[in-house]
């Protein structure tokens, strides 16, 4: 499970890394203001997110608890509803998108949550 979240966060990472750059050259002069901010929204929480799940990954192989394998796939879950509605919200203007962008939230605090309860545990 461990080498999975591992490929999941490199490939979020990836990802990551390249619409950020395709937003600050591609969409720059196509987007509106307030939407480039959405895009780059999206980007830094995807960023932010690949990082927690390689920290999952490794807290999943460190100590062997499932439910560090849960938080790292909550937070690629969140990474895919949460940036992905950004990023589509940014791109098409369909507001109604923005409705779904919390359930991704969602995903990662409750990933976050499960990181803290694996540590707590793996503590004692």
């Amino acid at each position: 499970m461990e080498r999975l979240l591992y490929i999941g966060a490199a490939a979020a990472g990836f990802l990551g890394v390249a619409f950020g750059a395709f937003g600050a050259h591609a969409l720059r002069a196509k987007l509106s203001p307030e939407m480039l901010a959405v895009f780059e929204t999206g980007v830094r929480y995807q960023m932010y997110h690949a990082f927690a799940a390689v920290a999952s990954a490794w807290a999943l192989a460190r100590w062997q608890q499932r439910v560090f394998g849960v938080a790292g796939v909550l937070f690629l879950a969140g990474i895919v509803v949460f940036s992905g509605s950004l990023y589509l919200l940014a791109l098409t203007g369909e507001r109604w998108l923005g409705a779904v962008t919390p359930f991704g939230g969602m995903a990662f605090l409750t990933g976050w949550l499960a990181l803290a309860i694996g540590a707590w545990r793996a503590a004692r």
